[in-house]
């Protein structure tokens, strides 16, 4: 089965995902209740601060889990979906990125105070960053998404097959076994 290494890895994903939602939950009360009791209260912002910070990581780890599961049919059983590689790069591992943000400013808060959250701007100073990069400054300044590459560089290499390659590199060595044709 070859999918099985990614399933195995996403249910490790999944499971850690899980024990991190919690333990940053509880990890953030025991620190309130100890170091900042008084961000508990409910006229207080810090606790609306940290509730509505749950949002983004509870609604994110559960579409990662819904994403990386494998999907079945209900009535045969058969499989549908193995479930997303959740170790892909893109849109995934920017959710991951959100998602322990968020856990380091719950945790952070909770310990050290209400400074912490300031850390929260990364998420939209990053996406404004890509926007600019990725389509804003392509559009409106005409520059390229990518990195330019030199002239020399951008020329093909003469394309050969993996035995003639193989046969360049033996021949470069000296081997006997190689024949080379003189142009004549």
């Amino acid at each position: 089965m070859a999918n099985a290494s990614a399933k195995r890895q996403n249910a490790e994903t999944i499971k850690n995902l899980r024990l991190g939602t919690l333990a940053s939950g509880a990890l953030s009360l025991i620190l309130r209740l100890l170091f900042r009791r008084y961000s508990l209260s409910p006229t207080r912002a810090s606790l609306w601060i940290y509730l509505l910070s749950m949002i983004p990581s509870v609604f994110l780890s559960q579409y990662l889990e819904r994403i990386g599961s494998p999907r079945r049919d209900p009535t045969t059983g058969t499989l549908l979906s193995s479930g997303e590689d959740l170790a892909r790069p893109g849109i995934i591992e920017w959710c991951f990125d959100i998602i322990y943000i968020t856990w380091a400013c719950q945790i952070g808060s909770g310990a050290f105070g209400q400074w912490v959250w300031w850390f929260y701007l990364i998420i939209p100073v990053y996406a404004i960053f890509k926007l600019w990069s990725s389509v804003i400054s392509p559009l409106l300044l005409g520059r390229s998404a990518a990195p330019s590459i030199p002239d020399d560089a951008a020329a093909p290499k003469e394309s050969l097959s993996k035995r003639q390659e193989k046969l360049r590199k033996r021949g470069e060595r000296g081997d006997p076994r190689v024949r080379t044709q003189s142009a004549k």
